[in-house]
């Protein structure tokens, strides 16, 4: 990288920081390079230093610079393995707690958060389970909240359902119009949705399972410490956290905390022991 572009770049994440408190400081620089240029390109600015100019002095940037270093795809049961693997592995020891605390940290625009549900609701758990959604792009949760998706991606949508070992059809649970599916309010009935920062926010409760997905990948070491220190201390004993395909704990100051569960799902159970 050219050695100007990474200091603009470094000076507007601390301005980023310091104006509006947003810390993006620790992300893996090599994405942020490819999410400013995306950024600068799409709102015509010249520079890096341009856009930080008009950052600190226009708040209505905020959230479109937001959008840029946060965006993630996703789609409902990503991965179908993963998901079976909560149903068949998973699935089994929760059952034996009478109440359950799930967090989705980083849901986006939702996907991941409502395949949980559904798949709670099959499972017959949704009723005992509490379902934290975070992220920290206020967009995005807006998005997860209305819980309305393009009708073209419904295809893919339901082929992972069915894949990921679903027991209903995924059409029970949306209706469709004018091009786009709305998921059933019903299934944010047991949903608390919230901004959460995994750089700089504290936990705020023991959960039984933590699904954090193609998060930490865009995080540097220090970042990923932080992250995976905060699920350890957030998790009930012999509780579980799932993590992305290319993502892995052994790496982090507290891969013994955890056994792996499910090793090619890339599912973990936090020690008992201290």
């Amino acid at each position: 990288m050219d050695r100007t572009e990474e200091i603009e770049i470094r000076l507007l994440l601390e301005a980023l920081f310091q104006q509006y408190h947003f810390d993006f400081r620790g992300y893996a620089m090599a994405s942020l390079k490819r999410r400013l240029k995306r950024a600068r390109e799409d709102l015509g600015f010249a520079t890096t230093s341009a856009m930080q100019d008009r950052l600190l002095r226009d708040s209505a940037m905020l959230p479109k610079l937001v959008g840029y270093l946060t965006v993630q795809v996703s789609e409902m049961f990503r991965d179908p393995a993963y998901f079976r693997a909560i149903r068949e592995r998973v699935v089994p020891h929760l059952r034996t707690y009478p109440s359950l605390k799930v967090w989705i940290a980083g849901c986006s625009a939702g996907e991941e958060l409502y395949s949980f549900v559904i798949l709670f609701r099959e499972e017959g758990l949704e009723d005992r389970t509490l379902f934290y959604a975070t992220d920290v792009n206020q967009d995005a949760l807006t998005r997860a909240e209305t819980g309305i998706y393009e009708l073209d991606r419904i295809k893919m949508f339901t082929e992972n359902h069915r894949q990921s070992g679903g027991k209903s059809s995924l059409s029970d649970y949306y209706t469709a119009a004018y091009g786009r599916a709305s998921f059933s309010r019903g299934l944010r009935q047991r949903v608390v949705f919230s901004d959460h920062s995994l750089v700089t926010d504290a936990s705020f409760g023991e959960m039984h399972l933590i699904s954090c997905r193609n998060v930490l990948i865009y995080f540097d070491k220090a970042l990923q410490n932080r992250a995976v220190g905060l699920f350890k201390d957030s998790l009930a004993r012999r509780a579980f956290l799932g993590i992305g395909a290319k993502e892995s704990l052994r790496f982090t100051d507290y891969a013994n905390a955890f056994a792996e569960f499910a090793k090619d799902e890339r599912i973990y159970q936090k020690r008992s022991g201290p």
